[in-house]
Order: C-alpha cells, then sequence, then structure tokens
C-alpha cells in the first residue's frame, strides 16, 4: 500500500477573490485552465483530460474562499484520504491575494505533482494578465 504524503503550494494573484472563486469552483473556469472539460451532476465533478478522467466530489466551500474536493474512486466510492482544497487568501492591509493549494502524492510523484500545479496554475495566472 502506497504512502500519501500531504501538500502545500501558494501562488500569488492579480485579481479580486470574486474572479478566483469562479475559476476555482465552475466547470466553466476549471475547464480553463484545470482539465480539457469538467462536467458536473449535482456534487460530483468530472474532470477529463486528453482520454482520462477523474471524479472528485465537492465536498466544502465558501464563496470567494475556498472548494474541497473528495475524489472518488473507479468504484464510486470516495477516497479515505486523497482530496484537494484551493483556499484563496486575502491579505486586507497589502491586497495581495494568494491561491494556496493542498493535495495529495505518493513520495515518487511528489515532483511531479508540484511541477504539474506549477504548470496549471502559470495558466490560470496567464487568465488574469490577459
Amino acid at each position: 500500500m502506497s504512502v500519501l504524503r500531504k501538500f502545500t503550494l501558494e501562488y500569488g494573484f492579480a485579481t479580486t477573490p470574486k474572479l478566483l472563486y469562479t475559476a476555482i469552483s465552475t466547470p466553466e473556469g476549471l475547464s480553463r485552465w484545470f482539465a480539457d472539460m469538467v462536467v458536473t451532476e449535482d456534487d460530483v465533478f468530472c474532470f477529463k483530460w486528453e482520454g482520462s478522467e477523474q471524479k472528485a466530489r465537492l465536498i466544502d466551500c465558501k464563496e470567494n474562499e475556498f472548494v474541497h474536493f473528495q475524489w472518488i474512486d473507479e468504484f464510486g466510492q470516495d477516497d479515505d484520504t486523497p482530496f484537494i482544497e484551493m483556499r484563496i487568501h486575502n491579505e486586507p492591509v497589502s491586497s495581495e491575494l494568494a491561491l494556496i493549494i493542498t493535495d495529495y502524492a505518493e513520495d515518487s510523484d511528489l515532483d511531479f505533482n508540484k511541477r504539474l500545479w506549477d504548470s496549471q496554475v502559470r495558466k490560470l495566472q496567464r487568465l488574469f494578465n490577459a
């Protein structure tokens, strides 16, 4: 059995919490940077990438603050641990906005997963800088 390691990444953004929240919480927003296509049915999001797909249940969210997805395995069950949380941190004094991502990966995949997040989030940052 593989052991998953929790990791957290933080990225700066020049946008509003409302626009960033839309990008991380809606199928349309997620399709622009996270996956090739995202479809939903109730609280289940189906993420599709070049011939593969993964489903996740939206466990919790708070408008303009965070979304929390729990991965669903191929048998339709929620996995015990793996989740993705995307949290918006707004520093009121400086007006700096950060997206804080919490995810899990096996030790052997940790560097790859961090680089993948870096790549995906760069796409998201470019959407706001265009």
